[in-house]
Order: C-alpha cells, then structure tokens, then sequence
C-alpha cells in the first residue's frame, strides 16, 4: 500500500459507511503491512500546571471560566515530575507526556524549568512529550534542543466545526503551531475528540487534514469526549464505543505509519472493545492513574489486558533517534533583548 496525502470527502465516507467489520479488516490487514500487530506504545501523562487556563474550550475543565472542580495549581517544581516519570517508567511507559494549561508558551522562568523537566527525562531514555499550547519557532527550537521527541497539539474537530466549540484561538494558530514543530524537527503529535455534537463530515474533515499534510503526524490520538460538570458539553451524550473503534481504523488506513492512539475515555471502554481498537489499529495508549484531569486505567490493569490479548510493550524511541541535548536550550533571545534594553536604559540615566 502506498501511503497517501490526497485524500478526499467521498472516498472517506464511503469508508466511514462500510459495515464495521470489513472495515476492522481493512484497516487491521494494513495495519500488519506496517506495524508489529503485538506491540503498543505506552505513554504516561502529567499535569505539570492543573487549571486556570484563559482559553474557552467547551469541552474542557481546566477554562478558568468554567464552575468546575479543577482547581488551579502551580506549576510543578522539575524534580517532582521527574520522580513521576521514573514511576511510569517503572509502570511500563516508553514516553512520559507533560501536559500545561496554558493558551500559549511564554519566555519566562516556568517555560525554563519546563525545559529542565524536558531535559531530565530525556537523560532517563524516556521519550518526552509536551502539550503547552501554542508556541513559536525559537519556543520549539528550545524544547527540541532541551531533548524534546514530540509535541502535543491536537486540532480537536473539523475546521467547520471548531469555532462552535472553541473561539480564544482560531483554527489556523494550531496550524501554525504544527509548522513550528515541524521546523524545528520535532515529531508531531495530533488528532481530536469525538463526542463534542460534531457530524459525520466533521470526522471526516478532520482526518484529512491531518492525513493529507505533507508528513503525516507521527502520532494521531483519537479522544472520545468525557462530559464534565460545569463545562458546556457536560450534557453530552456518551460516544458509542463502535464509533470510536470505526475511527481508529480509518485513521489507521489514511495513516498507515503513525502511531494511532486511544487517549481520553479509555476509561470507559471496556476490555472487549479496547481489544476491538487494537485489531483496528490503533497501537499505542495513555496509561497510568490520570490523563490530565479525567480518569484513565492504571498500569495494573493494562498489564493484564496486554497479558490476556498477547500484546507487549513497546520500548523507547524505536521509531526514532533519542533526541541530543544541546546546550542552547538555556538561551532566551526574547530575554536577553529584554536584558539588552534595560542595560541601555540604566546607562543612558547614568550618563544624564
């Protein structure tokens, strides 16, 4: 099989309308074409800073906006992370993903230690991953060169449909977010959420512009919504787990060499239908006791499913070199013109 960037609305939908277990074949017969069917990858995620987000994602807990239960936190000392990631590599996880409630990076001293944090882990033959909100090329640089392996940034539903569901940020800034990581050689990581009132076409639509970027993402997570009270779509119908399944395996044909991955909502599937997920394709997980601020399976119980169904996990950066840590990392362009104009202030008072 060829892999594509030129697929169009009908040629998807009459995948989407196939009856479910042809298109589980389909999808399973390419899946073994290219991946070792017995392995997943295992990621384990932590909230570095919990809520008081600017943004008005409607699906999410963390919008200061929103009468939820999350309650807006600090940001996590590097230390700390760094002592969780060695649980989840003791759990099994091949990639620890660090997650920030932030609209967008900043230059300041929380973006540094988020850089020491990326930089400790990465030392521990752990692949990191961050999901920071927007950044910019320099921001990208830095985490890359901090030893960063792959961001974070979903684009969460159609471009038709996004601005029903979110409207601080457009469409195109988390494009221009996936054009920074790609320059600064950072692996992508981005998919979206079904369950939040979209239509057929909206799925549709938002695969193929994932599946028809130049370079497909390396990873494309597939989240179904978890309503949660206080937000607007906390009345939500659950997401059929057959939809979810159908999902994956159509990710899996249009992107034949990403890693699809079952994220948020995991939780409510049961073991048949995860089992259902994985001979569709899809071949890597979030595991671990939270995955942002829902529940997620614990490592136990993820051992036992794999045990059950002849699955294994997969070790670190087999897809991809381990990132080199350089120095550079630690240099602020946008701090040091800060430094500069200060330093020129002070002398010019000086000399008066």
């Amino acid at each position: 099989m060829n892999i594509r960037h030129d697929w169009n609305y009908e040629e998807i939908s009459e995948l989407y309308d196939l009856p479910l277990l042809d298109l589980v074949y389909k999808a399973a017969t390419v899946h073994r074409e290219f991946h070792d069917s017995t392995q997943v990858q295992i990621s384990s995620l932590v909230s570095i800073k919990t809520g008081g987000c600017s943004e008005d994602c409607s699906y999410c807990p963390q919008a200061a906006r929103y009468s939820t239960d999350v309650e807006a936190e600090k940001l996590m000392q590097p230390e700390d992370v760094i002592a969780q990631a060695k649980v989840a590599k003791d759990g099994g996880a091949s990639r620890m993903c660090l997650g920030a409630a932030w609209r967008e990076v900043r230059d300041n001293r929380d973006f540094d230690n988020v850089l020491e944090m990326v930089r400790g882990i990465n030392d521990m033959d752990m692949e990191v991953c961050c999901t920071l909100g927007m950044l910019n090329d320099e921001q990208a640089q830095r985490l890359k060169d901090a030893g960063l392996y792959a961001y974070n940034h979903n684009i969460d539903t159609s471009k038709e449909k996004y601005e029903e569901v979110i409207t601080t940020r457009t469409f195109e800034d988390r494009l221009d977010t996936h054009k920074s990581v790609r320059k600064a050689g950072v692996s992508l990581c981005s998919g979206g959420i079904i369950g939040l009132g979209e239509e057929k076409k909206d799925r549709i639509n938002m695969l193929i512009t994932l599946a028809n970027y130049a370079k497909h993402p390396e990873s494309v997570p597939i989240n179904t919504l978890v309503p949660v009270a206080g937000t607007p779509l906390e009345n939500n119908a659950k997401v059929p787990s057959w939809d979810l399944i159908k999902m994956v395996g159509i990710a899996r044909i249009m992107m034949p060499e990403s890693a699809v991955r079952l994220s948020a909502g995991r939780l409510e599937l049961s073991d048949e239908a995860q089992a259902m997920c994985f001979m569709a394709g899809a071949n890597s997980i979030f595991a671990g006791d939270t995955l942002l601020t829902t529940d997620n399976p614990e490592f136990k119980s993820d051992r036992i499913l794999f045990k059950n169904l002849g699955l294994k996990s997969k070790d670190p950066f087999e897809d991809g070199e381990k990132p080199e840590t350089n120095e550079r990392y630690k240099e602020n362009s946008a701090k040091a013109k800060m430094q500069a104009k200060v330093k020129a202030w002070k002398e010019e008072m000086a000399a008066k």
